[in-house]
């Protein structure tokens, strides 16, 4: 499997492979031990061991890792996932909030607002299944809901317009 991780702020592919990674091009040895009562797992790469504690963030694929005493800021997601986020992310304006649009054709699953919410960065807006796997569509900048263009079990195309949002006025 094969994985596309920032780790504060840096991008390092990591492709694994049972008893062996390959961290940006170069192949290593692996391993991960539990210390058996406690969080602590020891990670073996090659020659080096860290000893390591992991803790989930605040969305899929982000970590708070203790690594040898070090706090890490991590997100891991696999290829498909990695290049949904980027999609969402290059699409969302400074300004304000974007249209909700689907990042790759699949069927809405569920549509979790309504016309008229406040949303919030990061709120779960939409589901849409594609290739069997369901993906969460979150509100990249904060907003109200001002119009659903897509239905629970409807098909969408890639790029189409899934709800329209303002930008909250104080």
């Amino acid at each position: 499997m094969k994985y596309i991780v920032d780790v504060n702020g840096e991008r390092i592919t990591v492709e694994l492979d049972g008893a062996h990674a390959v961290v940006n091009g170069e192949r290593v040895d692996v391993a991960l031990t539990p210390i058996v009562g406690t969080p602590v797992r020891l990670v073996r790469l090659g020659e080096q061991v860290h000893r390591v504690t992991a803790r989930r963030g605040d969305a899929r694929g982000r970590w708070t890792l203790d690594v040898d005493g070090a706090r890490v800021e991590a997100e891991a997601l696999d290829e498909r996932l990695r290049a949904i986020r980027d999609l969402t992310a290059a699409s969302a304006a400074a300004s304000g909030p974007a249209p909700l649009k689907a990042p790759m054709p699949g069927l809405v699953v569920r549509i979790a607002v309504a016309v008229g919410d406040e949303v919030s960065t990061g709120q779960p807006l939409v589901v849409v299944e594609a290739m069997k796997m369901e993906n969460e569509l979150r509100a990249t900048a904060p907003g109200r809901v001002t119009a659903i263009r897509a239905e629970q079990g409807m098909a969408v195309d890639k790029g189409a317009v899934l709800l329209e949002m303002e930008a909250l006025h104080a």
